[in-house]
């Protein structure tokens, strides 16, 4: 049976964390999609700290925009997050002045990515970030991404079957 969570909240609220042991009360060999470019050092040993946590029963999958391309049928799949892959779609189709149809344009791509993706028979754990909650920004880059992960935020929740919010590490069902 297929099943859709969305955990969202803030950074550092506990959504990874919380997903993998949701994962784990599901499945004793989980997979996790990790959709994370590796921008620089620091991000890199962030992403270290994350695969040292999750012991060998992982699947690892590294996937910067192209889910669909892996078959996970059957099983529990934490997928970490949509944040990093609408980046991933986000500097894809940058126009000049970072006009709006190159936001569009990689919303069309994301949610059609997603659709092919959640087609399969599987549990799906999305991650997600709640970056539009803390003000608007005075750049018109970092307001065009806000936008692009809002929308796709949205449209992931209107799809999931259950919404959980994580606040300083408390889980808050949203939806389901």
């Amino acid at each position: 049976m297929k099943k859709i969570i969305l955990i969202t909240g803030g950074q550092r609220s506990g959504k990874s964390q919380y997903a993998e042991k949701l994962a784990l009360g599901f499945s004793d060999h989980p997979v996790y999609v990790a959709t994370a470019h590796i921008w620089d050092e620091e991000f890199k040993l962030r992403v270290q700290k994350h695969q040292e946590r999750r012991g060998p029963q992982w699947t690892n999958i590294e996937e910067e925009k192209e889910l669909s391309r892996h078959d996970i049928t059957g099983r529990v799949a934490v997928i970490d997050c949509i944040t990093l892959w609408c980046t991933n779609y986000f500097f894809d189709r940058q126009k000049p002045d970072w006009e709006q149809p190159s936001v569009d344009e990689a919303l069309n791509a994301i949610k059609e990515e997603f659709d092919k993706f959640t087609n399969q028979e599987a549990t799906f754990i999305f991650v997600t970030n709640e970056i539009g909650s803390g003000g608007v920004s005075p750049d018109v880059i970092q307001r065009r991404f806000t936008d692009l992960e809002g929308w796709m935020n949205q449209y992931v929740a209107s799809k999931a079957d259950e919404v959980i919010l994580m606040v300083s590490g408390i889980p808050v069902k949203i939806k389901g």
